[in-house]
């Protein structure tokens, strides 16, 4: 079976940054049923090998074109751009600045009168930046310009930032419910 060149051409999805997430959700299904390694419990060894790469396969693609961040990088990467995450922390310092106070709310979270009152509130300040951040990456990825996909670029390390505060938040979270 050929599982497409990229992400995007094995779930039948045009390449770009907006997609549709029932199609892919429908596809995933659909190719799971395929190759799933228990159909092929009676195949040859060669046979069963392959159906749990290419369900892995399949697994890795979905998981990336479901999670827009992952996407977004990963279509970067298709056209070419390049990600040196230990040595690529070139941010403006304005935005730097805003991470540290978001880093300081966070850990004043448990201290608050109502921690999950302001663990909330804070939720909901990083899912509006998140999601103006993906609106701006959007713009910039139906460009194909180099300017664009710079600017994608530094808008993806950004968003790898609120991941990682999202993570922390969840954590704490999950702290306050023990």
């Amino acid at each position: 079976m050929d599982l497409g060149s990229n992400h995007f051409e094995l779930f039948g999805l045009p390449v770009g940054f907006e997609i549709d997430s029932t199609q892919l959700a429908e596809k995933y299904r659909e190719l799971q049923r395929v190759l799933h390694p228990d159909r092929f419990a009676n195949a040859s060894d060669r046979e069963r090998r392959l159906s749990v790469q290419h369900a892995a396969q399949v697994n890795e693609a979905y998981q990336t074109l479901r999670s827009p961040l992952r996407r977004a990088r990963y279509l970067l990467e298709l056209r070419g751009v390049e990600f040196d995450d230990e040595r690529q922390t070139h941010l403006d310092p304005d935005f730097l600045m805003a991470q540290m106070e978001l880093r300081e709310a966070l850990a004043a979270v448990r201290s608050q009168a109502d921690p999950f009152a302001a663990l909330n509130r804070l939720l909901a300040d990083l899912a509006r930046e998140r999601e103006a951040l993906e609106t701006e990456l959007a713009r910039h990825l139906a460009q194909e310009d180099e300017a664009a996909l710079e600017a994608a670029r530094q808008i993806v390390q950004k968003l790898q930032f609120f991941a990682r505060l999202q993570e922390e938040a969840e954590e704490i979270e999950e702290g306050l419910l023990d």
